[in-house]
């Protein structure tokens, strides 16, 4: 029996465990970094552990450190969770020679799987469908190919490759991300199926010799390789549900798999499937299969670790779940990672966190609370919102609804994309695959339309007028701005979503009426203004008649930005100041640093003419590779950062001159 379990990772991943232990009545012992130190996780968990190091980052790696904590806390088991240590056998053995119970598959099984190039070779043995794949680059002639790395998978290392020519280059980027995410920079090259769709099947193992399918996922909404959305079943035919459940569970009786494990399977559109890999873990993307099954995977992972069978029935799935992937980063940026503070999160209306739910509702796994802090030490992913409905449809509109009302303050989020992913017509219809985003540009248009920037605007500024006048030292009861005689109207200067500047003028009558308003703003030009009538402001809620239709716009404040969320969408504002302080110029064609990161090469040198979109450098931050690109036809005027160099937010990466000194 287990008794006091570790987990040896951090955030989401450990809240989820620690929900089952609870229930089960195991005892909880977290490991945390220095920046990990005041997080959600380590103040749920029973005890806790500093893990000492330099890099957080890597911190969480060592497994000298994590046996030491295991051997300090008392604990007798460890759970990889679902991160990188799952699939390290080198730990797994560690675990298991330190007189410890692992709650996962045996090393081996992770040793044989973790090399992709010699799983693909033993799988193929017992009949699993294989992609053609290659270890070098001399030969291919037949494009587009994919580049894979060998040691890892989440997308790290992944290259889609359409001509020859681009096809060393990628290699060489691969191999340096998959160093630098698995340490081990290995790659292969399989043919690229176009239009093909990711569908998975979460398959089970016990001491007893029995593998079983428990379900399948659609995970084909990816983005740079990594998924974001996934649902349960997928929406495949019922004879291709069979056929990969066969497949998933050869390749786990021909490995003796113990365990929870996912085997994934590439979707070719005439419904002919190919082998992908086989992660030796739990996924991210378990939620979903929980909700459709009423299963708790992590209790049956523990249930298997102590060498119980599987139970002798298990249950079908029924209904459709939904899961999306909330991160913090600027999807209409190139997926640029962000940081900051989580001012407020909220999601309403969820019915569960980390468990099962007994009907249709929303489940959220979050690693986050409201004020936590977003760095660029981990991976971007804040939170996991998932629904469960009786059909696809009931679950899509559940799930959109309360991600489009979700209060997310303080850090830009990919919800908006989420939202026009999973209210778009394709969406509805299944035409999906993993090329999806490539496809449908309008669903990186924000939520909220332009031309209703300013109305929101004029509520944030007529919410912040009444803000003040509540905490006003004398006459609070009077209307902001109030005159005897008429003057000029009151002006309110933001900085918008976009950057673009915003000016808001409006006019309170005696009794704190909206007489009259107006604005200056790139949207409002090409717009008719509407016409507005303040129903109510308070200091966190103003209410507006505009042309007709009431509208409530729920405002919160902090320092200068203030969050609006509207019934159009959401906006994040920065109020300026009425009489700003000088500032030192940034000279013109400077490319700035976006979040804190590390240069890891440098493409051009100082003189060299430049094309728009031409590679400048690279910055490497949250364990991606981020290409800055020439934003000008122009010449380097300067590269004040060598390769190697730390930068923070806002340094000055590069200066594109466009101008031609010649």
């Amino acid at each position: 029996m287990i008794n006091r379990l570790l987990v040896a990772n951090r955030g989401e991943i450990a809240r989820r465990v620690f929900a089952t232990c609870r229930a089960v009545g195991v005892q909880t012992v977290a490991v945390h970094s220095d920046a990990d130190a005041d997080a959600p996780f380590v103040a749920e968990a029973d005890q806790a552990v500093r893990l000492p190091g330099n890099s957080p980052a890597e911190t969480y790696l060592r497994v000298d450190l994590i046996l030491d904590a295991a051997r300090r806390s008392g604990a007798d088991a460890v759970h990889p969770g679902y991160g990188f240590l799952a699939e390290n056998a080198e730990f797994a053995g560690a675990v298991t020679d330190a007189g410890l119970t692992w709650v996962g598959p045996p090393a081996k099984v992770i040793a044989a799987m973790g090399d992709k190039l010699a799983a693909k070779a033993l799988l193929a043995e017992a009949g699993v469908p294989m992609l053609p794949s290659w270890t070098d680059t001399d030969g291919i002639t037949d494009f587009p190919v994919l580049v894979k790395a060998s040691a890892g998978g989440g997308g790290r290392g992944m290259r889609i490759v359409r001509t020859a020519d681009e096809l060393a280059e990628a290699v060489a980027s691969a191999r340096r991300e998959a160093a630098a995410a698995f340490g081990d920079g290995t790659v292969f090259i399989e043919r690229y199926v176009e239009r093909g769709r990711h569908v998975e099947v979460q398959i089970f193992g016990d001491a007893h010799g029995r593998v079983v399918a428990l379900g399948d996922r659609e995970c084909s909404i990816q983005r740079r390789h990594q998924k974001i959305v996934e649902e349960a079943p997928a929406v495949v035919p019922d004879r291709v549900r069979t056929a990969v459940h066969e497949a998933a569970v050869a390749a786990g009786r021909a490995v003796d798999y113990l365990g929870a494990g996912t085997v994934e399977f590439l979707l070719a559109p005439g419904g002919e499937f190919f082998f992908l890999e086989m992660n030796t873990r739990l996924q991210v993307e378990h939620p979903v299969t929980e909700l459709c099954t009423g299963l708790d995977l992590v209790g049956l992972q523990l249930l298997v670790a102590e060498g119980e069978p599987l139970p002798a029935a298990l249950p079908a799935s029924t209904g459709h779940a939904i899961e999306v992937r909330l991160c913090a980063e600027d999807a209409a940026a190139g997926w640029r990672p962000a940081t900051g503070t989580l001012h407020r999160f909220s999601v309403g209306d969820v019915a569960t966190e980390f468990g099962g739910l007994a009907g249709p509702g929303l489940r959220l796994d979050s690693g986050v609370l409201a004020g936590s802090a977003v760095g660029v030490h981990y991976d971007s992913m804040l939170a996991k919102l998932v629904a469960w409905g009786r059909t696809r449809a009931e679950a899509t509109r559940l799930l959109a609804s309360a991600l489009a009302r979700a209060e997310l303050h303080g850090v830009t989020t990919n919800r908006d994309l989420l939202v026009r992913v999973l209210r778009s017509p394709a969406f509805a219809a299944v035409e999906i695959d993993t090329g999806f985003l490539d496809r449908h540009p309008e669903v990186f248009t924000p939520l909220l339309p332009a031309d209703r920037l300013p109305v929101t605007a004029l509520a944030a500024a007529l919410a912040t007028a009444a803000q003040r006048r509540a905490t006003a030292p004398v006459l609070s009861g009077l209307p902001s701005g109030w005159r005897n005689v008429p003057a000029v109207p009151q002006t309110t200067r933001f900085v918008g979503p976009d950057g673009d500047e915003i000016e808001i003028r409006y006019r309170l009558d005696r009794v704190g009426r909206l007489a009259d308003w107006s604005s200056t703003s790139a949207a409002q030009e090409s717009a008719e203004r509407p016409t507005v009538a303040l129903v109510e402001a308070t200091a966190d809620r103003a209410v507006l008649d505009v042309d007709g239709v009431r509208r409530a716009y729920r405002v919160h404040r902090v320092g200068a930005a203030v969050f609006v969320d509207g019934p159009d969408g959401a906006a994040s504002l920065a109020e300026l100041p009425r009489l700003p302080l000088p500032t030192t110029a940034v000279a013109a064609g400077s490319l700035l640093a976006p979040l804190p990161g590390v240069v890891t090469r440098v493409h051009v040198e100082v003189g060299q003419r430049v094309s728009a979109g031409d590679p400048l450098l690279t910055l490497e931050a949250m364990k991606l590779e981020h290409p800055v690109l020439a934003p000008i036809d122009g010449v380097v005027a300067e590269l004040p950062v060598p390769t190697g160099g730390q930068v923070q937010t806002g340094a000055v990466l590069a200066v594109v001159d466009e101008k031609d000194p010649r």
